[in-house]
């Protein structure tokens, strides 16, 4: 059976389907949930926990939070409570779910189902996938293989930090037209150009279904393409990572 859950935690919705983990077809519709305000621990947990009960379904489960996750515990937190700084997630989920769980970082996820699967497949040397949402996400791969947990939305560009400038949050906030946005992405996928050389960057988020409005007017030597499975990415990656580690 190559079915399984794939759940994304974002900073205002928490999605979830199954996967088909051989093609990252949805075999379900996605249900999508408000993070509840605050964005703490418990409160998540709570949806998630509802979410899965509504898939209804017997399968592996992958979940992925906006954090660092080192062997199964959330490092840090963008966009949701300080509380999940050093939170045992896995082990939380796993007692709520009565199942197994693999947590993974969201832009992770998403990088992995748009490389197996989607703008990324069959690309090798460094590629750079940058998730545009409520903050910037990023994951990098070396010949298809994961770094994980780069957090590049987080570079310092001007003294700021840069995804409080460039996210697509940032976009609504300061209401900025396509072009002036555009700017902004453009001081940032420079910066990224110039410390990483990579071959190829992805973007992703929702968002990514307008790339034709911000994209073109990016100018860098790197090929700069959008993500194919935009806000469904992270939870087909997050799935396959479940399957995969069952």
């Amino acid at each position: 059976m190559t079915r399984a859950i794939g759940i994304d935690i974002g900073g205002t919705g928490i999605k979830g389907a199954v996967v088909d983990t051989e093609t990252g077809e949805l075999l379900t519709e996605r249900i999508k949930l408000e993070t509840p305000r605050g964005g703490k621990p418990d409160d998540i947990a709570a949806v998630v926990q509802e979410i899965y009960q509504q898939l209804n379904e017997a399968a592996p489960v992958g979940i992925c939070v906006p954090s660092v996750v080192q062997n199964g515990t959330t490092k840090s937190a963008a966009n949701i409570s300080n509380e999940w700084i050093d939170f045992p997630a896995q082990q939380r989920f796993e007692q709520d779910l009565g199942q197994q769980v693999v947590v993974i970082n969201d832009a992770d996820a998403a990088g992995l189902a748009e490389m197996r699967f989607g703008a990324g497949k069959g690309r090798a040397g460094l590629v750079i996938m940058t998730t545009l949402g409520t903050g910037i996400g990023s994951a990098m791969f070396i010949n298809g293989q994961l770094v994980p947990n780069s957090e590049l939305g987080h570079i310092e560009i001007g003294g700021k930090d840069y995804e409080k400038v460039a996210s697509y949050k940032a976009k609504e906030r300061y209401q900025l037209s396509f072009d002036r946005w555009a700017k902004r992405l453009q001081r940032y996928y420079e910066q990224l150009e110039k410390l990483f050389t990579p071959d190829l960057f992805i973007v992703g988020g929702g968002i990514s279904k307008s790339h034709d409005l911000f994209l073109p007017k990016i100018e860098i030597e790197t090929e700069i393409i959008p993500a194919q499975f935009r806000n469904n990415s992270g939870i087909i990656g997050a799935a396959e990572q479940a399957f995969e580690n069952q």
